[in-house]
């Protein structure tokens, strides 16, 4: 039983940070946004988070600069594909290209290197419950933190006046903006808090999940976000079960290496979350399943006002 509960606790842990970067990507992509830099922003809020966090010791500053980090690509990214026009998917790798090759050259000097960390907040009597204590109320803030921001975001999304106008963006912008909405700025908005969420994502990996600093430690984390974004169908809460789905799937592959299982094929297990990513997107590229995942019918597309 301490084994499963372990295991279960782990997951949880794996699925937080894709939790996090999924629950703004869904926000950017109800907008119309689509936004593959998702893996760079991640990576560079680890680094802020973790170059901070060395250097000061203030893991609220840390957390709070990778977030800044974050927004900052996905400003560039939202620039270019909202107020130029160019083609999201360009736009979202080359932030991703951008942030990888930027860490990968500030980070050189930090690897291997750890510094202080998120510690454990286990909540007083719910703790205590067997099992579901250790699994859900013995981690971290940012734990915590995930799970309210996805129910709090599925809300807002869904229940009150301001997702139904991200969504309407979304999905009908010419129609949204004849109604008054400023379909630009909610773009940005939107594809803004992709940014601060993918950030937190990263902060979470370099200052808890793996607290010392290693080249490219997203590991494709982000593209996995991706993924999940679709296979959540652009729902908060259902994301909520798919990050924890996938997280069981890394924390199991831990596990499964731990015992000698899957050691000769390494190479296998890191491109899957390409594979998984290069799958969701031909789904949505295919018209018949676009309508019945019920993607947003502008998704990736540019809007220019007086244009339906």
């Amino acid at each position: 039983m301490a084994f499963y509960v372990s295991l279960l606790a782990h997951t949880v842990q794996a699925g937080t940070p894709l939790l996090l970067g999924t629950v703004g990507e869904i926000y950017a992509e109800r907008s119309g946004v689509l936004n593959l830099g998702v893996e760079g922003m991640m990576v560079m809020g680890a680094l802020t988070a973790f170059m901070t966090s060395f250097y000061t010791g203030n893991i609220g500053l840390a957390l709070a600069l990778a977030m800044v980090a974050g927004a900052l690509l996905s400003v560039v990214h939202a620039f270019l594909s909202i107020t130029m026009r160019a083609n999201q998917i360009v736009s979202g790798l080359a932030i991703t290209i951008l942030g990888l090759g930027l860490s990968g050259f500030l980070g050189k000097p930090m690897i291997g290197m750890t510094a202080p960390h998120l510690a454990s907040l286990p909540i007083p009597i719910l703790a205590e419950i067997p099992i579901v204590g250790p699994i859900f109320f013995s981690q971290d803030l940012l734990v915590y933190t995930s799970i309210l921001l996805a129910l709090v975001l599925w809300f807002v999304l869904f229940k009150t006046r301001l997702g139904l106008n991200a969504r309407s963006v979304g999905e009908n912008p010419a129609m949204a903006d004849s109604l008054g909405l400023n379909v630009y700025l909610i773009r940005y908005v939107c594809v803004l808090l992709g940014g601060v969420t993918a950030g937190l994502a990263g902060a979470y990996l370099s200052l808890l999940y793996t607290p010392l600093w290693i080249e490219g430690m997203t590991a494709g984390k982000g593209w996995i976000v991706i993924a999940l974004t679709i296979f959540a169908t652009w729902s908060p809460l259902r994301a909520l079960l798919g990050a924890y789905l996938f997280g069981g799937v890394i924390a199991l592959q831990f596990r499964l290496q731990a015992i000698g299982i899957g050691t000769q094929a390494p190479q296998f297990l890191l491109m899957l979350p390409y594979l998984t990513t290069i799958v969701a997107l031909v789904l949505i590229s295919l018209e018949a399943v676009r309508r019945r995942m019920g993607v947003p019918a502008a998704l990736g597309l540019p809007y220019v006002r007086g244009e339906s």
